[in-house]
């Protein structure tokens, strides 16, 4: 099991992180490797992505969403990936945007990768170019405001 932790202050406010971040068919144009993100409904992705140069396709479902405070998914097909991403108001203009994310790699190129740190190299990479992207815009996207209760809540 792979696990990485990344935390990111940006100069928007939090709502703005936010409601930037729940657009997840974005993701491509922050996050490398991330080709393409389906959102099927409210709670269910469809995500494809490329890890050294292997093409992969998974689901993933939203497991827990509240505005401006953080967004949880794990997939629902076999692979094994999970994560949350925490938004901190710091200042009216300033939010830290924390991402915690685990995976388990599969076969023996996903493995190496890991080993050499791949992974946590990534999720690096991405939380500073999600920083560049909201950043540059000052405007989210778009946005959705609505909740997901944790499971058992």
């Amino acid at each position: 099991m792979s696990e990485a932790i990344e935390a990111i202050e940006v100069d928007v406010p939090v709502r703005t992180a936010y409601d930037q971040w729940t657009q997840f068919e974005d993701f491509p144009h922050f996050m490398e490797g991330v080709k393409d993100v389906v959102q099927r409904d409210d709670t269910h992705l469809t995500w494809t992505i490329e890890i050294a140069g292997q093409k992969r396709e998974f689901d993933a479902e939203i497991t827990e969403q509240v505005p401006d405070e953080r967004v949880a998914w794990r997939t629902t097909d076999g692979t094994t990936h999970a994560g949350v991403v925490t938004f901190h108001r710091i200042g009216d203009t300033r939010t830290r945007v924390t991402l915690q994310l685990t995976t388990v790699p599969e076969g023996a190129v996903e493995k190496l990768g890991d080993k050499l740190g791949l992974v946590k190299s990534r999720v690096k990479g991405d939380m500073k170019r999600f920083k560049e992207f909201i950043e540059s815009r000052r405007l989210p996207t778009g946005a959705w405001r609505g909740e997901v209760p944790r499971p058992g809540a």
